[in-house]
């Protein structure tokens, strides 16, 4: 496939880029600043902000991943961003043949017991809540999208730097916790759930998440 990587450079986009390349894919990174890229990944500056250039940069790939991170005291950024992505992608083709969007999003939705989420369960640490806040309303704006094709993939309430395990578990909705009482998964083992799906799809026009 040929896979467009939004945010390339940060810490769950760098290790997709690294899996899709390990898996043979074509990556064109994207990036807000010019940089030194892995052998076979083409580089692509942009920054979001136009729906036009977006769609000019995945114009012909198969999927367009978004492991956007915004700064940390303008969360609400991230929502614009991921509008002008789904803008973007639709210009490129939408359903109608264009690519899918995959959205590297927050595990504040998910949910911790019935009708209560991890982001109103009083768990979260107060300084995660605006970047929480925004990946909700991120989730929401692509559920009420029909014009493209899109997955929303939550990670696991620890998302971390770690060990590549290659074993974890998938789930929808609800937050996974493991037998040590943590949700947790690490970058690397994200990045290969997110390959899996890219390459065998099972939740188009859902959210999933994985954890161990």
């Amino acid at each position: 496939m040929k896979v467009v990587v939004y945010g390339a450079k940060g810490k769950s986009g760098s290790e997709i880029v690294k899996e899709l390349v390990a898996r043979g894919h074509q990556v064109v990174a994207v990036t807000r600043k010019a940089g030194e890229e892995p052998a076979g990944v083409t580089s692509v500056l942009d920054d979001a902000s136009n729906p036009g250039k977006i769609a000019e940069v995945v114009k012909g790939a198969d999927a367009v991943v978004s492991a956007i991170a915004p700064p940390a005291d303008n969360t609400d950024v991230l929502i614009g961003l991921t509008d002008n992505l789904i803008e973007g992608v639709a210009l490129a083709g939408g359903k109608n043949g264009g690519p899918r969007l995959l959205v590297v999003g927050g595990a504040g939705s998910l949910f911790v017991a019935p009708g209560v989420t991890l982001h109103d369960s009083g768990y979260l640490p107060e300084p995660y809540l605006p970047i929480s806040a925004s990946h909700i309303k991120v989730l929401g704006n692509l559920k009420k999208n029909q014009t493209i094709d899109w997955t929303y993939f939550s990670p696991a309430g620890f998302f971390e730097v770690g060990p590549r395990k290659g074993t974890f578990r998938i789930g929808k909705d609800d937050l996974i916790m493991g037998e040590n009482g943590k949700s947790e998964i690490s970058y690397a083992d994200y990045a290969i759930a997110t390959v899996n799906e890219l390459e065998n799809p099972q939740f188009r026009g859902q959210r999933f998440t994985a954890a161990y």
